[in-house]
């Protein structure tokens, strides 16, 4: 998890005086838009179409302060053409892997992130697929919705139940264990991949067993649900050759990052019958899904809304906020982001 900062840092904040000038890359809810153009001299995206290469490199060399989102590359280039006024990327969401943290370092800009206010969605929306796949939840609705069901059968729409099953969690974090929450009251065991183990008392709390090898864990597993950061160290962390370890009627949910997974191995498998079948609410090329994706029955497909709610993207706007007025007046944002600390 992204580390914060520690007192000896306090040197990379700095006093704007005036209005800092801060531009959004992607349009946000209307009561965060209000409080940004009553707070400072913003810029919004109206819109709210990804912004281009050139158009992340204009932002940056006139603002004090740019907000953007998963959706944008804030690579070295961007950051190395950055106006001398720049001094902070305050990112909207948790996810800070489309930030070169090194580069925005070297050039002292302060990053900051909005950890935890995303848990509580992305937790249930991880348990919907979870139950929604093996319970072939799309396959009924789609029946109803193309007029094709003709009444109850006792053999018919078939799916698997999953209380007594094994929950595999890799990454356990804010939502992993709020998801192994959620799952310990549909009667799912689970069993937990981590860097590091979580504290005796918290297993105890959380219900839950720990597997320091991944690959047994991948292989124990009756559904596999991923909540890691994306980094260097998880790029293809599930990959042909895991994917080839999983039970022949196991299932793959990942809410987290779509890079996780090795996508043509994954599809590979769910053509051939390898595995029961995947929960996918993010993908290796988004917005774009693989159309062999598309054309499979027993895979459950969304578009990136884990972190879809009102109250989620309000407070996240809320910290994003909250990470500028600190930084504007000299302080130290309360969650700055530190790249390289353990």
């Amino acid at each position: 998890m992204p580390q914060h900062a520690r007192p000896q840092d306090l040197r990379l904040a700095r006093r704007v005086d005036g209005k800092p000038r801060v531009v959004v890359t992607r349009r946000l809810l209307p009561e965060t838009q209000r409080r940004m153009a009553e707070l400072f001299e913003v810029t919004l995206n109206a819109e709210d179409r990804p912004m281009s290469h050139d158009a992340l490199i204009e932002a940056v060399r006139e603002a004090h302060v740019l907000v953007p989102t998963v959706t944008d590359r804030i690579d070295a280039d961007v950051i190395a053409k950055a106006g001398p006024n720049l001094g902070l990327i305050a990112n909207f969401g948790a996810g800070i892997e489309h930030i070169d943290l090194a580069a925005a370092r070297a050039r002292k800009i302060i990053v900051t992130n909005t950890p935890g206010v995303f848990t509580e969605d992305t937790a249930d929306m991880t348990m919907a697929l979870i139950i929604s796949v093996p319970r072939r939840l799309t396959d009924g609705e789609r029946e109803i919705r193309e007029g094709t069901w003709d009444g109850w059968s006792p053999s018919t729409l078939l799916g698997h139940r999953i209380a007594g099953k094994v929950l595999g969690i890799v990454g356990m974090g804010r939502i992993g264990q709020a998801v192994a929450l959620r799952a310990r009251a549909f009667g799912l065991a689970v069993v937990y991949h981590n860097r590091h183990r979580l504290p005796q008392a918290l297993e105890d709390h959380l219900g839950v067993r720990y597997e320091p090898d991944l690959d047994r864990l991948v292989q124990e597993a009756d559904i596999l649900s991923l909540h890691c950061p994306l980094n260097a160290g998880t790029h293809h962390l599930i990959d042909a050759r895991r994917i080839a370890m999983m039970k022949r009627e196991a299932y793959v949910v990942n809410t987290s990052r779509g890079e996780l997974i090795e996508e043509s191995a994954l599809i590979a498998a769910l053509e051939a019958g390898a595995i029961g079948g995947a929960g996918l609410d993010v993908f290796a090329h988004e917005p774009e899904a693989d159309p062999r994706l598309k054309r499979l029955p027993n895979v459950v497909l969304l578009p990136h809304m884990g972190s879809a709610t009102f109250e989620g993207r309000l407070a996240s706007g809320d910290k994003v906020i909250a990470n500028i007025r600190f930084w504007a007046d000299g302080h130290r944002p309360p969650d700055q982001v530190i790249e390289g600390w353990a």
